[in-house]
């Protein structure tokens, strides 16, 4: 709830009345943006990218490519990290398959 609070106010949704209670009512087409919001919110798109996304798709524009582009340069942004990750685990299997105690005085890990 709070981020639907939080997008309203951030002006990316715009309830189309209120309950009786007070809150916010929403219509379908406002469910279905917050559901492409939050799936661009899990890919770190911007709020400003997904302000400029979201103004384009209410105006009819079809923004397909562009939106293809930013999910291709996403996974490819994940991959470079997996690869990275990936290294950085080699590398640490490496020093500890050479590991060599160094004889000081041994000291309890702590559980």
């Amino acid at each position: 709830m709070k981020a639907v609070r939080f997008y309203c106010d951030q002006g990316l949704i715009k309830p189309v009345g209120r309950s009786e209670g007070g809150y916010r009512l929403f219509d379908e087409q406002a469910v279905a943006e917050l559901v492409l919001i939050r799936v661009f919110r899990t890919m770190d798109v911007s709020l400003d990218e997904l302000a400029r996304i979201l103004q384009l798709r209410r105006s009819g524009t079809c923004n397909c490519s562009s939106l293809k582009i930013s999910i291709e340069a996403k996974i490819a942004s994940i991959d470079r990290r997996v690869s990275e990750l990936f290294a950085m685990k080699e590398e640490l299997d490496r020093l500890l398959r050479n590991w060599r105690d160094c004889g000081g005085s041994k000291v309890d890990s702590p559980d």
